[in-house]
Parts: structure tokens; sequence; C-alpha cells
């Protein structure tokens, strides 16, 4: 295939919808017989992923991958900052924590070539790997307060050589001028790089629009190579928990209900849907003590900051409906964070998460867990419980977690290396470390067994059901956007 110059999707801000037009576009060149990679330089989110050799990046880019066809590195998304509180971070650097940062030290001039030198030498390494490397911006394209220490949009594009598209949400309203003054804000010298415009989440009559996007071309000039509508039945994975919002929906009638404990610091929410698209299962998020009490299962999900929400979930109440719930035969497990909540007490002597030293848990699990500075990192295949089918997950977690002294108690899970993890009182109350644990047909079997009273419907295969999306996805770009316009952008010189 021939050599194509890379690709970039920015943004007129945040929430645009670079992401899922990344993943569109890395499908669309896999299913043209190109071998396509994601890249972005530098991610904010609490959702990630394990990659192959035990390392960290975001979910985002993870799920681009997935749709490119390749497995995921962390040369895609070599520095990853995971927010902590409003004001501090977790520094990912290719894959490995470097500790915590507030904001103002974060983006402080001094060290900032250091960063500068590894994103570029990640996006290096990727693009003799592969082609074309479809990257993603963060953010607006024109934050001027941090042009000189900018790290991922348009010096990331100098640097690649990309050829840059400035996607645009016409949903949230004001999207020309959003477009001009993103261009405009640009020196002269960048504005060179960007080659075209897309408008995305359109509803209405395109007719409508017309003449605006000609009054823009002309102002801008540069092309507005599609206006994408907005969807609802494409279902491709979030990036940001703040979806999650429009999911607190209450229990319903005829399926059986799951609520996921809306946690203030919930991270890894990605572990749920599969079961979200599950037709035997109507999920829900909530934080509500009547919604919670409703359940046939109560999911306790991962946490960015396990002894922080552990408290508030005893404050608001949310615990003690739990408690209430698990006693009256609903079913509770435990992921990650959620797992450690479970047991009898989460100690933190060496202050890992912060002042707290010691909380009691809900006492579901007879385990303790104690905080540790090193954070464990890794994709893993274990057999669940008795059953003899492979299953496949990933860790992301920084503690351990042992049986109280004299506990009767059963390991959930047997890992490929001889480990073992989890823990196992019945069919309605165990956890464990290991994130999408839950996309795996045999556990999902199990966690619904107890309530087949309720199930009509067939199993659900996800796998197939992540390809179709992906597929969808791409067909839905590839009608309202000019791909051969995009061809002619990248043919490289």
């Amino acid at each position: 295939m021939p050599k194509l110059a890379p690709l970039m999707f920015m943004g007129t801000g945040s929430d645009v919808g670079k992401s899922i037009i990344t993943t569109g576009f890395c499908r669309i060149f896999k299913q043209d017989g190109y071998h396509p990679a994601p890249f972005k330089a530098q991610n904010m989110a609490n959702n990630s992923y394990a990659t192959e050799d035990g390392l960290e990046i975001g979910r985002a880019q993870a799920v681009q991958a997935e749709a490119a066809g390749v497995a995921c590195h962390t040369d895609m998304n070599p520095l990853l900052l995971k927010p902590s509180s409003d004001h501090t971070c977790q520094v990912v650097l290719n894959g490995k924590p470097m500790g915590n940062q507030n904001a103002y030290q974060y983006f402080r001039t001094e060290g900032r070539e250091v960063l500068r030198t590894e994103v570029n030498a990640a996006f290096d390494r990727l693009a003799k790997r592969y082609n074309p490397i479809v990257m993603e911006g963060a953010g607006s394209i024109s934050e001027i307060n941090l042009r000189a220490v900018d790290l991922v949009n348009m010096p990331m594009a100098i640097h690649a050589g990309a050829k840059v598209i400035l996607v645009a949400d016409i949903d949230r309203g004001g999207v020309f001028a959003s477009v001009y003054g993103s261009i405009m804000l640009l020196p002269e010298a960048e504005r060179k790089y960007v080659k075209g415009i897309i408008i995305n989440k359109f509803r209405g009559d395109i007719r409508l629009l017309e003449p605006g996007i000609k009054i823009l071309e002309d102002l801008c000039g540069i092309p507005v190579i599609g206006v994408v509508p907005y969807y609802k039945d494409i279902h491709i994975e979030e990036e940001d928990s703040v979806a999650l919002h429009s999911k607190q929906i209450q229990a319903s009638h005829g399926k059986v209900n799951v609520a996921v404990v809306l946690l203030r610091h919930l991270s890894n929410f990605t572990d749920f849907n599969r079961l979200e698209q599950d037709p035997r299962v109507h999920l829900y998020y909530t934080s509500n003590v009547d919604e919670v009490a409703k359940a046939d299962i109560i999911l306790l999900p991962g946490t960015k900051s396990t002894l922080d929400d552990l408290y508030e979930l005893r404050r608001n109440g949310v615990a003690q409906s739990i408690l209430k719930a698990q006693r009256n035969g609903a079913t509770v497990v435990g992921i990650c964070g959620g797992f450690q909540m479970m047991g009898q007490e989460i100690c933190d002597p060496d202050h890992v998460e912060g002042s707290i030293e010691r909380l009691p848990g809900l006492g579901l699990l007879p385990v303790s867990t104690k905080m540790l500075a090193e954070k464990i990192t890794r994709q893993v295949k274990f057999k669940f419980l008795d059953e003899i089918d492979e299953c496949n997950g990933y860790e992301i977690h920084m503690g351990i977690t042992t049986p109280m002294l004299d506990a009767e108690i059963t390991h959930l899970n047997s890992l490929k290396d001889g480990s073992q993890d989890g823990y196992w009182i019945s069919n309605r109350c165990f956890g464990s470390y290991i994130h999408g644990i839950l996309d795996n047909e045999v556990v999902i079997d199990y966690l619904l067994q107890p309530y087949t009273a309720k199930l009509n419907e067939q199993p659900f295969d996800y796998v197939t059901f992540k390809e179709q999306q992906y597929d969808k996805l791409a067909d839905h770009i590839r009608q309202y956007v000019n791909i051969e316009l995009i061809y002619q952008i990248i043919q490289a010189s």
C-alpha cells in the first residue's frame, strides 16, 4: 500500500467527538487494506487500559487500536494524566507512573522539553511500524494560554508532518464562530496544516446549513469535508465518565436490574459496557439509595480514590443501602477499588491515597486491603471459579488484598501464571481486581444465573457486537465525509 501522511483530528474544544472520528478512521483505513494505528501524545482520563507488556495507556487509544485491528501499545498514548482531584493528577509516562503533580507544576516550562522529546520519540517509533498514523489532539486546537507548553496539538502535528482536520460540535451551538475563531487564533504559520473541517453531531435538514458552510469556507479558505449527523444506534466505548450522567435511569420491569454505584472518582466504567448492551439486562448508574435498593445486582466499580469514595458512600447512606439490599437477596460484586471496599478494612499507612490511614470496609468479604505505592498493571488470562474456559482481562491497581486471620474464603480466579485473584463467598457475593472480567461470557452467565426466571433473551456475543459497531461507525462516516478528498489530502509527497 502507498505511504500516507499522518492524519490528525483536532477540535474546537473538548467533547466535540475527536475520539469517535479518530476511531472511525482507524476502521476505515483497516477496511481499505492499510495498517493504521492511533496516536494521542497526551490524554487526560481515569479510564485506562493495560497493554500486553503490562503498561498503562488511555482506554480511548486501546479502543482505537481495536478498531484498527492492532494490539495497543504505550507509543499510541505515551503521556497519560489520571486526575485524582480537581487540581492534582497522576502522571503516567510511557506506561509507568511518575508520581502526582498539580496543574501548575505539570504545565510549567521547566522540564517540558523532556516530555516533548518522549512523546515525539513515541510517534517516530509508531510511524515506522504503521501506515497511516491516525492522530488525535486534546481540548481545543487554540489553547493560546498553553501554547508555549503544548505537547499534543499543533506542535505535535508539525513534528509529525500531519494533515489536520478540525472537528467542531454543532450540537452545542455557535459552530461557525467556534471554527472561525479557532483557526484565526492560530499563528499564520500553523494555519497551513489545517486541511479540512468536519462539522459533527448535526441534527436537522442539511440544506439549512449549506449557506453558512459556503461563507465559512470563503472566510477560512479551508473546505468543509463533511457534516456528520448525530447518531444513537452506534455504540462505541466512551472516553469520559461525563456520559454516565445520561445513564442514571431507574430500575425496569422484565429484565435483570443491574445498578453500578456512581462513585465520585469512578474509573474504568467501560467494565460495564458489555452488560449494558446485553438484552437480558437493564443497567443504570446511580448514587440514589432507593435505586440501589431496587437492583437485583449491585456492582461496585473501580475508583481513582478508594478511601475517599468509601468515606462518601458511608456519608451519603449508599453503603447502608448496599448492605440492606444484599441481606434481602441482591448480588453484590466489586471490581478493583470496589472489591477493596467490600472487605473488612482498607489501610493506607504510607498515605498513598491521602491522609486517611484506615477505614472499615463494607464487611461483605473477610479480607483486608493495604494500599501500596507500586502500581500493578498487566493483562491477564484466567479461569473463573471451576469453569474450563479461559478468560481475558487486565489489572490496574495499587494495593494488595489478603484474607483476615482464619477466614474461610475461596479464590475467585486462577491466573495462567499460577497466581490467584479475588475472593468468593457465594454466587451473590464476590470481588476481583480484574478489569474486563465482565466481558467474558462464562462470568456473565454465572452472574445472571440466579435470575433465570427473568431471562427470555439468548446469551450475548460482545466481541461480534463490538466489531459490528466499528463497521457501522465507519459506514456512517463514509456516508457523510468526503473520503476521496481525505485520501487526496494525505497522499505523501
